[in-house]
C-alpha cells in the first residue's frame, strides 16, 4: 500500500530509519513514532519508497 501523502512518505522514512537502526527511537515523534510501533519493516519500505510526484502534502482524515 503505496502512501496518500508527502507527509505519510516521510514519516514512514523516518520510522523505517529507526528500525533499521539508523536513527533513535527516542527521536520519532507523531506519527514516525505510531507507524515504527505498529507496523513491520516491509510494510515502512512499502510506504516509504512511494513516489512522490503528484502527492498531496497532506491528506486529511476521513474519520
Amino acid at each position: 500500500m503505496p502512501a496518500k501523502s508527502k507527509a505519510q512518505q516521510r514519516a514512514a522514512g523516518a520510522a523505517l530509519s529507526a528500525k533499521r537502526g539508523d536513527t533513535k527511537v527516542s527521536e520519532l515523534q507523531g506519527a514516525s513514532k505510531d507507524m515504527y510501533d505498529s507496523m513491520s519493516e516491509d510494510e515502512l519500505e512499502d510506504f516509504a519508497s512511494t513516489d512522490l510526484n503528484d502527492l498531496p502534502d497532506k491528506v486529511e482524515d476521513d474519520d
